[in-house]
């Protein structure tokens, strides 16, 4: 028996389709139609079982390639770490509550200057190989919504580069990414900056800043030739490519033709955005930066970057509730038509992973995740989610209105 979606407001890749019904075959999107072409007795529940979207929006399921989600979620307290698979387990049932139907969780692979507390702490070789090991037995076996593992590799960690391209041989690598958080440059050119954030976050311990920089300033970096081998293990099996924070064009065009980056993930800087754009590479900006209208780092602003067109991806970063809101405040605000800042969130990174065949966008062939988006008071909330074709939960919200006072 096919499934049908009534009533719906169809945001597709061309635009809004009102009063339109989609049409689901197995795991896949049979078709999309106006709910004029329905017969009625398919609309009454003849030969199809129904679910009535009340009118509310339809839009594909949320593909979020940067999320240091799970971290949060396994390690609550710097002192506290909880069990893995109960804390995935968990927090797949919330980004599903988000509208994240597939979430690539970004894992720092790093080594830990100082006594290395709080969430930096959490950031060691054991605990990168338990969550990647789990992520790939979620995606394999019973689970929510599809997990995959963005792996983040620091270019001053020589020591974990084996394991790095060991991880990438055994294919359990499914985006990769070059991460350099060292002072003065990058995310962290501002010094100021720097130092409250890693006191608020405890990245180097308890070490004065000046010590912290003299142990950060006498790394030494994985040599270029080593990266590139690197670079080009992922390319031959289809793995995305990113640099991260780049802070010039400069560094865009390096990442590009020294490693061959086909993303470039929150360019600091405007002049950088513009020229990975103008080079081909997709740009990922954090909704978490469109919905407070600033970096939290002092950097870029997404909304700047959106409004002169360089930006393609909106990824939740450390905030998963901000996909769906960062959408609706770009259609709110008339930067973007709301099928555009959607896009942002579901074609375009479905794209720059590869995965645009199945996912991404509601059309007839692609893979049923599905999305229902009411406004309720102004603010979009999701109402119910399909993975695969299958309602996967659904949410009733509810007024309890005031009791009268008991007679005597």
């Amino acid at each position: 028996m096919k499934k049908c979606i009534l009533n719906a407001t169809v945001v597709g890749p061309g635009g809004i389709l009102p009063r339109h019904a989609i049409v689901i075959r197995g795991d896949r999107i049979y078709a999309v139609l106006p709910m004029s072409s329905l017969r009625r007795r398919d609309q009454d529940g003849g030969d199809l079982r129904c679910f009535d979207a009340q009118g509310g929006y339809v839009l594909p399921g949320f593909i979020d390639i940067h999320s240091d989600y799970i971290e949060g979620i396994l390690q609550p307290r710097p002192t506290t770490l909880m069990d893995f698979e109960t804390g995935l387990r968990e927090a797949e049932k919330q980004l599903l509550g988000h509208g994240v139907t597939t979430i690539y969780h970004s894992l720092s692979i790093m080594n830990v200057i100082g006594s290395g507390g709080g969430r930096a702490g959490f950031r060691s070789r054991e605990n990168f190989e338990r969550l990647a090991l789990l992520i790939r037995n979620f995606h394999e076996s019973w689970h929510l919504i599809r997990h995959r593992l963005h792996a983040r590799y620091d270019i001053y960690t020589a020591d974990l580069y084996d394991y790095v391209e060991r991880l990438l041989e055994e294919g359990k690598v499914h985006e990769l990414s070059f991460m350099d958080h060292s002072p003065g440059q990058g995310q962290y050119r501002n010094l100021e900056i720097y130092a409250r954030s890693t006191a608020g976050w405890d990245i180097e311990g308890d070490l004065p800043l000046e010590e912290k920089l003299a142990l950060l300033r006498n790394r030494s970096p994985v040599p270029q030739e080593k990266l590139k081998t690197l670079a080009a293990l992922a390319r031959g099996k289809g793995i995305p490519l990113a640099s991260h924070d780049d802070d010039s064009p400069e560094k865009v065009l390096f990442m590009k033709n020294e490693y061959g980056a086909n993303i470039s993930e929150f360019p600091v800087e405007l002049a950088a955005a513009k020229k990975a754009r103008d080079e081909g590479l997709m740009v990922v900006m954090g909704a978490p930066n469109v919905m407070t209208g600033g970096s939290h780092s002092g950097n870029l602003s997404a909304l700047e970057a959106i409004r002169e067109g360089c930006a393609h991806i909106l990824c939740s970063d450390y905030y998963p509730a901000s996909l769906l809101h960062a959408a609706f405040t770009l259609e709110e605000k008339g930067i973007l038509s709301l099928q555009e800042a959607v896009r942002m969130l579901t074609l375009n990174p479905a794209r720059a992973m590869g995965i645009d065949a199945d996912y991404g966008s509601v059309e007839a062939g692609k893979k049923a995740d599905l999305l229902v988006v009411r406004k309720l008071q102004g603010r979009p909330l999701v109402y119910q989610c399909f993975i695969d074709g299958r309602s996967a939960v659904r949410y009733n919200y509810r007024m309890t209105k005031k009791e009268e006072p008991c007679s005597a």
